[in-house]
């Protein structure tokens, strides 16, 4: 029941983070001093047409009755229509989400992998060339540039080695699988598309790797921090003092609880990969979140600005969310209370 209960209190906060920014957001876009109606019309609309535009997308009332009339289709599920495209942008949403969602995925993955050996092998030969080794990375990956790291790995691996593709989510001449969830790896598994999936897996590799790399080193420097402070206290000098392997009380005692802070890294690297793969998405031409969200604030399309500002709102507290879960099996204390 305690438990429960912490559910309900985060779901009611995602609710209050919605309205807050919600607000925030349409006061800010409207105090732009820029009209989207001469934006999305050009420069040589008649007042006419103006006019009939602002009525068509509410833009012709008092800042208070547009937010009143918008929240009012958010609580109908109505994100409103975009400007730019003409569609609603929940469709738009719908369309583009999936694939920054696995993209994400796909470079979280990669630096859970990568990164949290990375730490158990670094904090285990402390001072020692592993140690060495996976610090440097560590380093390089806090330190080099998302874009100038995409751009030396297309070059490495597209046009000198031609092992992978340069862009986009699957080959031209292989069809997409049948849509399901929006992710053409579980699709493509799914629908039992051999060609899809190998398409897809390829065509995940290199922005992945890009986008996860930073995160591949926060995530070690993370790790190897908790374990040399877990691998200090008493109850491993007790569990080596019993007789138990190495590896067990490694793995079985100090990583468990030296895992409670990294969690914490992962959970919040997860939203920031969601709402920051902006320069990835661009220099892969991956259909994502980010150059959708980019397109729209360029052409001062609020309505899809909001969306995309009000889906990193629910992403963020869900995240944070999925880290105290985390906790709650990871560290027994809490399940006490």
């Amino acid at each position: 029941m305690r438990f429960l209960g912490f559910l309900a209190r985060r779901i009611l906060g995602i609710a209050a983070v919605m309205i807050g920014v919600s607000v925030i957001t349409f006061a800010i876009s409207h105090v732009i001093p820029a009209d989207p109606a001469v934006a999305a019309l050009g420069d040589h609309a008649t007042a006419e047409q103006i006019t009939a535009f602002r009525a068509e997308y509410h833009l012709d009332g008092p800042l208070s009755e547009q937010y009143l009339t918008y929240v009012g289709g958010l609580l109908h599920g109505d994100l409103g229509r975009s400007i730019r495209t003409r569609r609603a942008v929940a469709d738009d949403l719908a369309d583009s989400f999936p694939a920054t969602l696995e993209l994400s995925f796909a470079a979280l993955l990669a630096a859970i992998v990568v990164g949290i050996p990375s730490g158990v092998w670094s904090a285990v030969f402390r001072g020692r060339p592993p140690d060495f080794v996976v610090r440097v990375l560590a380093l390089i990956g806090g330190s080099i540039p998302v874009f100038w790291l995409g751009l030396i790995v297309i070059g490495l691996g597209y046009y000198q080695l031609g092992w992978f593709p340069g862009g986009g989510r699957i080959d031209l001449f292989v069809p997409p699988p049948p849509t399901r969830t929006g992710l053409y790896v579980v699709d493509s598994l799914l629908a039992g598309d051999l060609a899809a999936l190998r398409s897809s897996l390829l065509h995940l590799v290199l922005p992945a790797l890009t986008l996860g790399y930073f995160s591949t080193a926060l995530i070690a420097r993370m790790t190897r921090s908790s374990m040399l402070e877990v691998l200090g206290q008493d109850y491993i000098r007790t569990a080596r003092a019993k007789g138990l392997r190495e590896r067990v009380v490694i793995f079985r005692h100090g990583l468990r609880n030296a895992l409670i802070p990294t969690v914490t890294i992962i959970g919040l690297t997860f939203g920031s990969l969601l709402s920051g793969a902006v320069l990835t998405e661009t220099i892969f031409s991956w259909p994502g979140l980010g150059r959708y969200a980019t397109a729209s604030a360029v052409s001062l399309d609020f309505p899809a600005v909001l969306g995309v500002t009000l889906l990193a709102a629910v992403v963020y507290p869900l995240a944070n969310l999925a880290v105290d879960i985390a906790y709650y099996w990871l560290d027994p204390r809490t399940q006490r209370g």
